[in-house]
């Protein structure tokens, strides 16, 4: 793979609470694990070599635990969103310097067992300036967000869901870094909000999943991502 990965690891965790009140989501252990390095072991597999680490809250921590990346086979480089939150997309435009023209977005709570590089050939091939990946979800994980049919994402709304839709955001995605500077916003900014912009106006590709994705985001989503690790060693 070519593309480099930034993973949005900068939020506050408040529904992890006490747990993330003195460290940060990305190093929560999930199976006597930091889940960060859980993340990098398999963006190494999928061949990745650079990763841009947008940290937050507590991030310093983050930093002494991953470090340059090398003792997980990669380059990590690291664009502060702090003590000023920027919103996912205002992070992502900070780390636009530590970037390349396009690149792929995780975000730092979700373990997402696909191929990345399938994921990366479907943006570079459909021209658009984004790609979104999808789940059919239908309320099974989250409100679902997403009308995509005929592998078209129609819409994607994430503040104002209708009823029609039945996909989620599954957590990656392939942007252009102009999308990003062409924000013409100088406060903070939303990604979902570009995303949703985008597809009104057809320029958010779509790519179907069917593998259900982990999280640590809550405490019940850290209890399976547990439960899936151990199964896996």
């Amino acid at each position: 793979m070519k593309l480099p990965v930034a993973i949005l690891a900068g939020g506050l965790a408040s529904r992890l609470r006490p747990i993330t009140e003195t460290i940060p989501k990305a190093l929560v252990e999930v199976a006597g694990k930091p889940f960060i390095l859980r993340q990098l072991d398999y963006l190494r597999g999928q061949g990745i070599s650079r990763v841009v680490l947008c940290v937050g809250f507590l991030g310093e921590q983050i930093e002494a635990v991953v470090g340059d990346g090398s003792a997980n086979g990669l380059s990590v480089s690291y664009s502060r969103d702090w003590p000023t939150l920027m919103g996912t997309g205002g992070a992502l435009r900070q780390a636009l310097p530590l970037l390349d023209s396009q690149f792929l977005v995780l975000y730092g709570d979700s373990y997402l067992p696909i191929d990345f590089g399938s994921v990366e050939r479907a943006f570079l091939n459909s021209g658009k300036p984004a790609l979104m990946t999808v789940q059919r979800n239908a309320d099974q994980w989250d409100k679902s967000n997403v009308l995509f049919v005929d592998n078209v994402v129609v819409e994607y709304n994430k503040r104002a869901p209708t009823p029609s839709m039945r996909h989620i955001d599954y957590g990656l995605g392939a942007i252009s870094a102009q999308v990003l500077a062409d924000e013409n916003t100088t406060g903070p900014f939303d990604l979902a909000d570009i995303y949703h912009q985008l597809s009104l106006s057809g320029q958010l590709a779509g790519y179907e999943v069917h593998e259900r994705f982990y999280e640590i985001g809550s405490h019940k989503g850290l209890a399976e991502a547990a439960d899936y690790f151990k199964g896996e060693e």
